[in-house]
Order: C-alpha cells, then structure tokens, then sequence
C-alpha cells in the first residue's frame, strides 16, 4: 500500500518503462482479439475495439486489481450476442450499461466475499483450462494459411525465448512483432493480417444513449441478458485478479474491482462499446512482461486507440502469426505444468485432482470460464461433503449397574453426517435412561437437529427418558430454537 504523499512507483524511470512497453504489446494484441469478438457478438469490429479502450482507460482508475487487463472479452460477447442478433445494436448498448448498473450493486453487497468459497482445486483446474483455451483459440489462424505462416510463427516464438537472454529491458513479445512484421513487409510475404481481420476505426468514439425506446418491455427485454452479463463478468474478473495476487504476491480490493468493472461497463455502453470483463489471456501478457502499476493497464487502452486511430494502416500490416506465437508462448506459460507431473498427482487426494480435471474438462467443453468454476466449485463442495459426512463417529458407554447409557457424538453435524446418525442407536436394548453427549460436536443445520429430535422420538415411543447434553452455544442456540418446530406434529 503506497503511503500518501509518496511518490507513485511507476515514476521511477525503470517502473515506467515497464509499464510503458508492457501497455504497447497488450495494445497490439488486443486488436485482433476485440475484432474476433466484435464478430462473435455479430457487431461491427470498432464496437469491440472501443470496449476495447475505454474498459482498460476507465478501470486503470476505478479498479481494485493494479495491472489487470479488461476489455471485450469472448464470455461477455456470447452472452450478448442473441441481444445484437435478435434486437439491434441500441438494445446491446442499453444491456451492457445496464450490466454495469447490476454490477456496482452486486459489488456494493459484497459478492466479491463470495471467492473465499472457490478451492484451490478449482482454482488450479481454472488456470490450466484457461492455458488450454489460450492455445485452443489459435488453432483458427493455423488453419487453410499459406505455408510461411507456420515458419513465422515458430521464428515468433524463438524470438521470445531466447531474446530474454540478451535483454529484458524490451519486451521480447515487441521484438517479435516488430520483426516479423518488418520481414513480411519487405519481403512481400503475403499472409494473413491484423486487417483481415476487420476494418479499422478512423474516427473516435462519440458519447450518446443508445437508441431504444425507454420502456418497462426494454427493460424486460435487456435485462436478463444484463444480469447473466453481470454475473459471467464478475466471475471471470475476480478469478482472474486472484490469480493475479497470487502471480504478484499483493493483494487487491475486490470489492472495488467489482465495482469498478460497472462503472467501466456503463461508460463503456455510452461511448457505444459492446462492454467486457478481466481479459485474462492480456493481463497475462502485461504481468509476464512486468508490469505491476495501473499505469499499464491504462496506457493499453490508450496505445489501442492511437493504433486504431492514427497507425491503423501500420497496424493493419501486422503478420497474425506474430500474434498467434504471442499467445502460444503465453498459454505455455499459464498452464500450471507442476500440477499434472505424476509426483504431484501421485501425492494429492483423488477428491482434489477429480475436482481439477472436471473444472479443465466443462470449461473446454463450453468454452466458458464461468460455468467451470461453478460446476468445480460445485463438485468439491460434493467431494468435502461425503468426506466430511464419514468423520462423524458415535461410541456408547453403559454403568455398570446397567441403569444408564452415555452416546458420545464427535464431528460436524450437517445434513450429510446427520442422515446416518438415527441408525447408530440401540433404541430397544438400551436402558430407560440415555444420555447424548454433544460435547465434541458441532450442530451445523437444520437437518441435525431434526436428527437429533428423531432419535429422541425413537426412545420416547419406547418409554425411555433421553438427555443431550455438551452442546456448545452456537449449536445449543440452534437446537433450542430448531427442535420440535421441524415436522409439525405437536
């Protein structure tokens, strides 16, 4: 945290130069993605290049994550996508700002908390699938292409290996770039370029509200589209400032980065951008490349227009292959490759790689970040349960004189544990006084405590008197309001 009054870090020569160079490759590499899902959304390519701009001008200032990228990203664009088709461009415009609307009240109740319930299972199966979706999202440009492609492409990647080695003071993604697009222009190479992609804007973006008719049917028609929209874009970003964190070793404010990517949605929508979220495969990009500071994430929104604007026929020229190698080499190096040597699997619990693999498998299968993490998420709440449910255990101690018994009850008592706990009771060889010691168990729901009241039914219908005793505050307060209130008998 820097303190007030001190110098920002990104003024040391050395920082700014970073960022600076850091804020040029993301720039370049995010055109072809902004144009690729402007066509995903069936929208023109400026309305993704613009998103492109203002998400990473705006949350420079308004988010909680220091070098983050967010732009037009593929997940925001299919859920838009039916709204463009099926309604217009005023509609889409009026969905994401709206989705910007949902987005600061969603952040302002504190959905950002809601990250402490991924596990690390998850998490890890999220980045090795995002490594897999990097490269998979290549594999187009590699397609029906002449054959100086592939050359190039390789030439690309050598380039950014083995260029470090020489110096790090330049980016060697730049390096690469600039290279390949100096040979292919001077040698005539023709291959496919960042213009074929799409038409350049020439002209900035001018503010308006987009043009719907404001009315209680759009706001029907947009709104679920808004809210799913939201949802998928706050997922996406808080996943990837985690990884971020944990990439930098800081900590962020989710809170405010939730809030934040509404504000840059709303600003976004009124600039008529087609809105966007955390830009994983970029903000990979510019932390591999060293930057730390906001500086990076804003001057890439600000390099993007002035190669758009200014540079667009520099620009156009640039080989894809160049690009395509740039995100290779980053894919490589999102993939978490320690997690999937045999050493590691052969140590780690089956939950814990079931888990990883499910998450990698949905999210390649859909395509969709956001319904991995839940389906993951899901899934190892499952596995947590199950285990968690056999580390109830029950044992019985009776007087000698035969008159009492005393059932000790150790573990968590939830839905789980609790569905086999009115089995573990002797009810018709027990004496006429039971006694259910709690002391080394923890009442946890509902479902326990309707246990707890079946098994006291069980001894009652027999005559016998039944005592809990041991139950610490938060589960005597539960049990004392819970217990039978559950069945409506009286």
């Amino acid at each position: 945290m820097r303190l007030r009054g001190s110098r920002p870090p990104w003024l040391s020569p050395k920082v700014f130069r970073t960022e600076v160079l850091a804020g040029l490759v993301v720039g370049l590499a995010l055109i072809p993605e902004a144009i690729s899902f402007s066509v995903i959304a069936g929208v023109d390519p400026k309305v993704g290049l613009f998103a492109a701009c203002t998400m990473a001008m705006v949350i420079a200032f308004a988010g909680g994550r220091p070098a983050m990228i967010s732009a037009s990203t593929g997940a925001v664009a299919l859920v838009v996508a039916p709204v463009a088709r099926e309604h217009g461009l005023g509609y889409l415009i009026a969905t994401v700002i709206l989705a910007g609307v949902f987005q600061i009240a969603l952040g302002a109740l504190g959905v950002a908390k809601l990250m402490r319930f991924v596990p690390r299972s998850v998490m890890v199966g999220f980045v090795n699938a995002l490594g897999i979706l990097l490269f998979l999202a290549q594999v187009p440009n590699l397609r029906d292409v002449p054959w100086a492609v592939y050359p190039l492409v390789v030439a690309g990647l050598a380039l950014m290996v083995l260029f470090p080695r020489i110096t790090r003071a330049v980016p060697a993604p730049l390096v690469a770039i600039v290279i390949l697009t100096v040979i292919t222009v001077a040698a005539g190479i023709a291959v496919p370029t960042v213009g074929d992609k799409g038409k350049l804007p020439s002209s900035l973006p001018v503010p308006g509200l987009p043009d719907v008719p404001f009315s209680w049917h759009t706001l029907s028609v947009i709104a679920p589209y808004a809210l799913a929209m939201a949802v998928v874009g706050l997922m996406e970003t808080l996943m990837t400032a985690k990884l971020v964190d944990d990439l930098t070793d800081t900590r962020s404010n989710k809170t405010r980065e939730s809030i934040g990517q509404g504000i840059a949605n709303i600003v976004t929508g009124f600039f008529g951008g087609m809105g966007g979220c955390a830009m994983i495969g970029q903000t990979m990009i510019n932390v591999k490349n060293g930057a730390r500071t906001r500086l990076s994430t804003f001057l890439a929104g600000f390099f993007l227009l002035i190669l758009c604007i200014v540079l667009g026929p520099v620009v156009s020229e640039i080989p894809m292959a160049a690009l395509v190698a740039v995100m290779v080499l980053v894919s490589f190096g999102t993939f978490d490759w320690h997690s999937v040597k045999p050493a590691t699997l052969k140590r780690m619990p089956v939950g814990e790689t079931a888990v990883m693999v499910i998450t990698v498998a949905v999210v390649v299968a859909t395509g969709n970040l956001s319904i991995g993490v839940i389906v993951g998420t899901l899934t190892a709440m499952a596995v947590f349960a199950r285990r968690v449910a056999h580390l109830v255990h029950v044992t019985s101690v009776t007087d000698p004189d035969g008159g009492q018994v005393v059932y000790s009850v150790t573990g968590a008592l939830f839905f789980a544990s609790s569905n086999d706990l009115v089995g573990q009771f002797d009810y018709a060889g027990d004496p006429d006084a039971v006694v259910i010691d709690l002391s080394a168990a923890h009442v946890w729901d509902a479902s326990s405590v309707a246990a707890l009241d079946a098994v006291t039914a069980k001894y009652r219908q027999r005559g016998k008197d039944v005592e809990i005793v041991g139950l610490n505050p938060p589960s005597a307060a539960m049990h004392g309001t819970l217990s039978g209130e559950l069945t409506g008998k009286g």
